[in-house]
């Protein structure tokens, strides 16, 4: 039993390959964080528009950008932890990829589409996974494990 990941391309812009390796490199990831076997995620593909509108509903910012997480473990000031007596799969949360972004990048930084996409799936997981970049140190841990994740998958940058 693996990583449950549900995706979904609202662009259309994404071939069975481009999903099928993001699948492969999202199992991959798990498994070197260690993450629970049952656990469930989705990520959905959306146009610039769509994520701008989400930016700025949820961040207060209106302007397009390349990837935003909501993780769903996260507990609220106040929430009361729900324990169940059988083990239900742990949800991380969505991951929400602008697929017009992710083309901008990969050629602003040269390198293929493919390894932008799983970077920023990457970014989402590591999110959900409760890293942050909000300092300077967490930002360096952050990007040593993503590059480290997607060196050894084998999506180094050209």
């Amino acid at each position: 039993m693996m990583l449950q990941i549900d995706l979904v391309d609202e662009t259309s812009l994404l071939n069975e390959q481009q999903f099928t390796g993001l699948e492969d490199l999202l199992q991959f990831a798990a498994e070197m964080e260690k993450v629970p076997n049952n656990a469930e995620l989705s990520v959905t593909f959306v146009t610039n528009e769509r994520i701008q509108e989400i930016n700025r509903e949820y961040r207060d910012k209106d302007y397009p950008t390349d990837v935003i997480s909501f993780a769903l473990e996260e507990m609220g000031e106040g929430e009361l932890e729900i324990v169940y007596a059988e083990e239900v799969p742990t949800i991380l949360g969505d991951i929400i990829i602008s697929v017009q972004k992710a083309k901008e990048q990969a050629e602003e930084y040269n390198h293929s589409f493919e390894r932008e996409l799983g970077f920023l799936a990457v970014h989402g997981l590591l999110h959900l996974l409760g890293y942050d970049h909000e300092t300077e140190e967490e930002e360096k841990e952050m990007f040593q494990k993503q590059k480290d994740i997607l060196n050894a998958y084998g999506l180094k940058r050209n």
